[in-house]
């Protein structure tokens, strides 16, 4: 053995020794930029796409932003970026010779996402797995982030891009984002497996589009029935931090990328968590 650790290459692809170097896991995660500074990332995530993570991601990082913390949202949702127009920034990135600056929102939110690199942002961005995978690594590695909370607005699935994210980036933990229908058991329990199976710490589950409080009143009407979060929160053993109301004002100012002058304290249950978890 002494010998073939000083005939060692260092390939593991050209040996065939069962040695330590080769058998034990190496972790894959990615350092950040050196000048860097993120004290706290959290992953905004869902089992399928259409339930609102990109709304809940806006809304919680405006949330924070409010209570005095540096905030950044990290658009992983190369495909089908929307964290740009709902901040309202349509300007482009700055890059140093060795890193990339983001984009700062009225309120001081930092933001990255493909969107703010491409020449015009309504281009589609027709490029295959790891090429997109390889672009959400360089948004962690080369961005010169500042900040006491990352939000990473992940793509729906499990797919190749969430799989890099989980992989890749230090969590401190993750959100899930359902919807009151009928198949958001089965949602839930594809995003939980998936955090299971990488490790990754589930701060609880938020649902969106939970009910429309009527304008006379104000009783909450569940248009899709009720309880169908709750009890997929308790099958897996997770707190129902918050239930999002459709609402169409929410909706007006994200449309106008307005979405900081938001009056929503829905979301304050998982901002609460956050805080309470800070080192």
């Amino acid at each position: 053995m002494s010998e073939t650790i000083e005939n060692c290459t260092h390939n593991c692809s050209t040996c065939g020794e069962s040695c330590a170097s080769r058998t034990s896991p190496q972790s894959l995660l990615k350092e950040h930029h050196p000048e860097a500074t993120v004290r706290h990332v959290y992953g905004i995530v869902s089992g399928k796409g259409g339930v609102g993570k990109s709304m809940v991601t806006s809304q919680l990082a405006v949330l924070m932003r409010r209570r005095g913390y540096t905030v950044g949202i990290m658009d992983a949702d190369v495909t089908g970026p929307s964290i740009p127009q709902a901040f309202g920034i349509h300007e482009k990135a700055i890059g140093t010779d060795d890193a990339l600056l983001p984009c700062v929102s009225e309120s001081g939110i930092q933001v990255i996402s493909i969107n703010v690199l491409l020449d015009d942002e309504t281009d589609p961005v027709i490029w295959r797995g790891p090429v997109i995978g390889g672009v959400v690594q360089q948004f962690w590695t080369d961005v010169i982030w500042d900040v006491d909370y990352l939000f990473v607005d992940m793509p729906p699935g499990t797919g190749d891009v969430s799989l890099n994210v989980f992989q890749q980036i230090p969590l401190d933990g993750i959100v899930v984002v359902t919807s009151p229908q009928d198949l958001v058991s089965m949602v839930v329990e594809k995003a939980v497996k998936m955090a299971e199976k990488m490790g990754v710490p589930i701060v609880g589950l938020v649902e969106n589009m939970s009910y429309v409080p009527c304008p006379d009143c104000g009783k909450k009407i569940f248009l899709f029935g009720e309880g169908k979060a709750e009890e997929a929160a308790r099958r897996h053993g997770l707190a129902l931090l918050a239930q999002m109301p459709i609402d169409p004002a929410l909706t007006k100012l994200v449309d106008e990328g307005r979405i900081e002058e938001m009056r929503s304290e829905a979301l304050s249950p998982v901002a609460d968590v956050l805080e309470g978890a800070k080192e």
